[in-house]
């Protein structure tokens, strides 16, 4: 306890002639229908109690996308709605929160230790963190050691955090504020919705799922150990395991994606994971929705201080500039031709496979590929023996860094972005910001952010052929120089930021706490 202090635009644009010009995709039959926004509302209540539980959160400690949207959303709501954030006491959150002081603690449970809360604050957000050493203050990330292997304490140490936003929930925390609703993020705190409904409480729960492949997969045997009964188990077993995030689906009272399109392919088995039957099922009776994930306002190409020159929508001269230095860092030639850029993890998830696969064709057209990221070995080597066979037309940066990834986004003329699957995606949105058009696969995100033929390039299916007709498009495009400006001012012009996204949440939670009071009505 010594650490804490004892304190209470549309634009009409021509399609070049050839190739996939109309694109649009394709609808599969057996997906359910999703609401891509809640109704519309007369009024979002500003007094809102809203706590919102995260594994990790950019300003502390990230591991993906989840740890921006933790931290750009709750900025974004919390002048409308009392919204605070619940994250576990890593040893970054600590260190990073020198006025952290208690304002409650959570009892013990079964084998789950008692936690201490304490409270601090960032970009103005009020930060729950729960106080546990023996569980969080570790070395590695918050889900794997320092070898890359999963703790094997998992189950334990999320069940404490999603238990302590149930026990916050109840007013069991010895706090002096309770939360109207619980917004959970991913497996990690999904189980929260569960001991709610175990622990008889009507608050309600909107679970987020930002990525359907990762369910927070346990051994039955741990259920005695997390304090769930035989009976309770039942609901949240999958194929002999306890799963956390079938948990939240099916004891929140809504499930949302982090887009439109993804919440409704997920309810096909394609791309369910195995719980497209419990999610179409949620798709049915009006449960399940998508809201596109935003980005911050720090991606602005007349401002952004990672750039080597700034640019606007009517002075290009910075792209060039950008463009040049990118070029240089890879150790590539000048040259006037198009440049592609990757910046992503180099996972066959991402289909770098197939960015591989075009790289001859952009080579042998007179372009250029730079490629930053680290991932898989074996794509990781991939891409270093295509940066030796064609060194004045491949450039490679193995892992990342954050200036250079912007320079490559304000310098680059094209994003490739060929995903298997891609629940939201933020680096197309980013290239679209600084002027770069992805040319991405249509699934998930990519569908309801890029605008085939006038914000980007989409093709429909994830293989090699399909990509490289796209690459010819984009070369073309890159021929006519009115239709890359009109299409690069299109896609810089595209809404995108979390105001528009924390503004559907709103309305999100509205329509789940009014859903919720019929019931206790009846």
């Amino acid at each position: 306890m010594s650490h804490l202090r004892q304190i209470a635009v549309p634009v009409a644009l021509p399609v070049p002639a050839g190739g996939e010009g109309g694109t649009r995709v394709r609808r599969s039959p057996r997906l359910r229908a999703v609401e891509s926004t809640p109704p519309p509302l007369g009024r979002v209540d500003p007094a809102r109690r809203v706590l919102f539980v995260t594994s990790e959160m950019a300003d502390y400690v990230k591991a993906g996308g989840l740890g921006d949207v933790a931290a750009a959303l709750p900025r974004a709501l919390r002048t409308r709605s009392d919204v605070r954030v619940l994250i576990p006491g890593y040893d970054e959150v600590i260190a990073g929160a020198p006025d952290l002081r208690l304002v409650g603690r959570v009892p013990a449970r079964a084998g789950i230790p008692a936690c201490d809360i304490g409270e601090t604050f960032a970009g103005g957000v009020p930060v729950l963190v729960l106080v546990c050493p023996g569980l969080f203050q570790r070395g590695g990330s918050p889900y794997v050691d320092g070898s890359g292997q999963d703790w094997s304490d998992n189950a334990v140490r999320f069940a404490a955090l999603s238990r302590a936003a149930a026990v916050i929930a109840c007013g069991n925390a010895g706090m002096d504020w309770q939360p109207e609703l619980l917004h959970l993020n991913d497996w990690p705190c999904a189980l929260a919705a569960a001991y709610l409904r175990w622990y008889g409480s009507d608050v309600p729960a909107l679970l987020t799922v930002h990525n359907l492949a990762y369910q927070g997969l346990f051994p039955l045997e741990d259920a005695a150990v997390l304090g769930v009964s035989p009976e309770q188990a039942e609901s949240i077993t999958f194929h002999g395991r306890l799963s956390f995030l079938q948990a939240g689906i099916v004891h929140a009272d809504h499930v949302n994606t982090v887009s439109v399109s993804y919440a409704r392919q997920i309810t096909g088995p394609e791309q369910g994971c195995g719980l497209d039957a419990l999610l179409s099922g949620h798709a049915a009776s009006g449960r399940l929705s998508g809201i596109v994930n935003g980005i911050d306002s720090s991606w602005d190409p007349r401002t952004d201080l990672h750039l080597s020159e700034h640019f606007d929508l009517h002075r290009w001269e910075g792209r060039v500039a950008n463009k040049r230095r990118v070029q240089r860092a890879l150790g590539l030639p000048h040259s006037d031709g198009p440049l592609f850029a990757v910046v992503s993890r180099l996972v066959h998830q991402k289909g770098l496979d197939l960015s591989c696969a075009v790289a001859h064709q952009i080579a042998a057209a007179g372009g250029q590929l730079a490629i930053i990221g680290g991932g898989e070995p074996r794509i990781e080597a991939e891409v270093a023996a295509l940066s030796r066979r064609f060194p004045s037309s491949v450039g490679v940066y193995p892992g990342f860094d954050e200036g250079l990834a912007r320079k490559m986004f304000a310098g680059a003329d094209f994003l490739l972005m060929p995903s298997r699957f891609e629940p939201c995606g933020l680096s197309q949105m980013y290239a679209q910001r600084f002027g770069c058009l992805p040319i991405a696969h249509a699934t998930g995100g990519l569908i309801d952010t890029v605008e085939d033929g006038v914000t980007g390039l989409l093709f429909n299916s994830a293989d090699a052929d399909s990509l490289r007709r796209c690459v010819q498009r984009a070369f073309r495009t890159y021929r006519i120089p009115g239709l890359l400006s009109a299409m690069r001012r299109a896609a810089m012009l595209r809404p995108s930021s979390w105001d528009l996204a924390g503004t559907e949440y709103l309305r999100l939670y509205e329509r789940v706490l009014d859903a919720r009071v019929p019931e206790l009505q009846a």
